[in-house]
Order: C-alpha cells, then sequence, then structure tokens
C-alpha cells in the first residue's frame, strides 16, 4: 500500500503487503520483500535489496554511494535480510570493488543513528546499539551486539556471539564467544550468559573459558597458545571456530585487559 505522498520509482520491485509511508523516496534498482514496512521520510536509494519483514523507521538513508574517494561509480549493492528492523536516522552505504556489496543479515536491530559503511559484511541476530559506527570492510560474525556510540576501525572482524561493551574503540579484531571492555579495548571474560541464552550447555561454556585461559591468562604469546590450544584442546566446533578466526585475522586480535576470574 503506497501513500500518495510517497514516490516509488516505476522500476522499482515492490512486493505483496509493503507499506510505503508519505514523503519517502524509492528510486529504481530497488526490490522490497513482502510484508516490510517503509517509515516516513525514508530514503531508498538505487541497489538497494531488503528482505520480506523489515522495519525501516523516519529518516533512513538505504543503499547512498559508498564515502570512498576510489568509488568510481561501478555497480554495487546493499543486501538487508529477512525481519531486520532498521531504526531512525540509520544510513547503510552500497559497497564497492572490494565486494561489490554491503550485506546486513537476518533478524537485525540497527538502531538509531547507526552508520554503515561500504563492504561491511553483518550476520544474522546482530543487535548494534545506538550511534554504533562502522568503517568500511568490517566484518561481523552472527550473534554479535555492540554497544552505543562504539566505533569500529575498517577491516576488523567481530566473531560470533561476542559483545562490545557501549563506547568503545574497536581497533583490534575481536575473538568468537568473548566480551570486550575497557580502553584500550581489551578481553574481559566469555560471554557465558548470552550463551545460555542461546542454548550452549555448561560443559560447551566451560570448553570455551578454557580455550580463552590459554590465549588470555597462561602467559603465551598469541602464537604459542594457538598452537597450544590445536595441540593439547579436544577438538569442538567452539575450538575449531576460536582457531579459523586467529588464522584468518590480519590486523591482530585485543589483548587481555588483566583479568582474574572470568564470570561463571
Amino acid at each position: 500500500m503506497n501513500q500518495p505522498l510517497a514516490y516509488v520509482h516505476p522500476e522499482a520491485k515492490i512486493a505483496q503487503n509493503v507499506v510505503i509511508e508519505p514523503f519517502s523516496t524509492i528510486s529504481k534498482d530497488v526490490v522490497i520483500g513482502d510484508g516490510t514496512w517503509i517509515g516516513p521520510n525514508v530514503t531508498i536509494m538505487e541497489g538497494a535489496r531488503i528482505g520480506k519483514n523489515c522495519k525501516i523507521f523516519p529518516g533512513a538513508v538505504i543503499a547512498g554511494i559508498p564515502q570512498d574517494l576510489k568509488f568510481e561509480g561501478e555497480y554495487t549493492t546493499v543486501e538487508i535480510g529477512d525481519n531486520t528492523t532498521i531504526r531512525e536516522c540509520v544510513t547503510i552505504n552500497r559497497g564497492t570493488v572490494d565486494k561489490f556489496k554491503t550485506v546486513i543479515g537476518k533478524n537485525c536491530l540497527i538502531m538509531a543513528y547507526v552508520h554503515v559503511a561500504h563492504d561491511c559484511i553483518i550476520g544474522d541476530n546482530v543487535i548494534l546499539a545506538n550511534c554504533v559506527q562502522l568503517a568500511g570492510h568490517i566484518e561481523i560474525g552472527d550473534h554479535v551486539f555492540i554497544g552505543g556510540t562504539s566505533a569500529v576501525h575498517q577491516f576488523v572482524k567481530i566473531g560470533l556471539h561476542s559483545m562490545i561493551a557501549g563506547g568503545s574503540l574497536v581497533r583490534k579484531d575481536v575473538p568468537p564467544f568473548i566480551k570486550a571492555a575497557r580502553e584500550p579495548l581489551s578481553y574481559a571474560g566469555v560471554n557465558s550468559i548470552g550463551l545460555r541464552r542461546r542454548g550452549y550447555s555448561n560443559d560447551q561454556i566451560s570448553d570455551i573459558q578454557e580455550i580463552y585461559r590459554y590465549i588470555y591468562l597462561k602467559g603465551y604469546n598469541f602464537s604459542d597458545a594457538q598452537r597450544a590450544v590445536e595441540l593439547e584442546l579436544s577438538a569442538t566446533p567452539e575450538r575449531d571456530e576460536v582457531l579459523f578466526f586467529l588464522k584468518k585475522s590480519e590486523r591482530g586480535i585485543i589483548k587481555n585487559g588483566n583479568v582474574k576470574n572470568e564470570d561463571r
């Protein structure tokens, strides 16, 4: 249902049961899935691919061109998964020749005033709290929470099920399953509460805590800790996820924040 005061380009592909409120602009080469709500004063530019049952609140700008001086007008997109909510004044930029797309997964909550720059790849069930600022080329795993007013450096990777405190400056990679806090951003224990909420057993959480004892609490350097985890700890999906993350880290991971006792 399009309000008469909204502008929808005739070449835009709008599915069934989509509501577009007054004063919103939908450009050509836009795809919007079933049941999505586009609030008033939303701007959706060329290259947007928006899934089913999404909610996009006033002032959001989706698929603006990258704020990258190397961008030369190449064809790129923004992809937003089903059931994702984009709150007020969020800006999400298209990709560049690096990945040719910016992606936000399913069931995400992107709170007000968040900026997602070009070529970011964000997983499913991610929460970015108010005013989080993502530079270009960032990768964020599933079930990540980033607290409000945090800023993330370009090319940083953030592992799945991790939690980052509000007001953080994220300059290094954040491994999976952990909490990160303080300045400079540091390891602050395993995200045990979040893992329990998502169905991880006490045994699985204990195994993850043992992995991070090797990495952060036993006095190894990161290379030696990685080898020790691989050689001395039993193979599990969680262990392998951590090892894979460490091996692909290019910026290096955050350091220990002098944690003595992990939350249980």
